[in-house]
């Protein structure tokens, strides 16, 4: 959806009284650990919304060789899960301005960032909206999978 379109629908939901949750990232080759982290996100609410970086946003955060699918289909598999309301892309290198154009009830990000390094986190505490900060699936990560699929092996922790 655009944004526009987005809002409207927001504010129906919002007037039935439905909590919004907010979800973002790249989800560039969508894993088991994007689809535990999302399906979990939509049970803290009714409607969750899914902000996606588009192609030139995930080049400046993730390198040129990335993504390795584009937007179209990045958001079409995300829009697929059942568990997903509404998916809306964008192009900055934060959501910080869905977040505030939005000011979705809950934010859910996963717990392998650090709380006070996230953006959206900060604009969510001058909405008044709430952080959910979900454990992450081990071993699950693109950047992993990729370099397991180029056959690169990954420094240990």
């Amino acid at each position: 959806r655009t944004l526009e379109q987005l809002l409207v629908e927001v504010s129906a939901l919002r007037n039935e009284g439905k909590r919004i949750v907010f979800a973002n990232g790249c989800f560039d080759l969508l894993h088991p650990g994007h689809v535990s982290l999302l399906s979990r996100a939509a049970e803290l609410g009714e409607f969750l919304i899914v902000a996606v970086n588009d192609d030139e946003s995930v080049r400046r955060l993730k390198g040129p060789s990335r993504p390795v699918q584009n937007v179209d289909m990045r958001a079409d598999m995300l829009a697929a899960l059942g568990c997903v309301g509404a998916v809306v892309v964008f192009g900055d290198d934060t959501a910080v301005g869905l977040v505030r154009a939005i000011r979705p009830d809950i934010l859910v990000k996963g717990d392998q960032y650090v709380p006070d390094r996230v953006p959206e986190a900060v604009a969510m505490a001058e909405i008044g909206g709430r952080v959910e900060w979900l454990s992450v699936v081990e071993g699950q990560s693109t950047t992993a999978n990729i370099a397991r699929l180029s056959g690169e092996r990954l420094p240990q922790h």
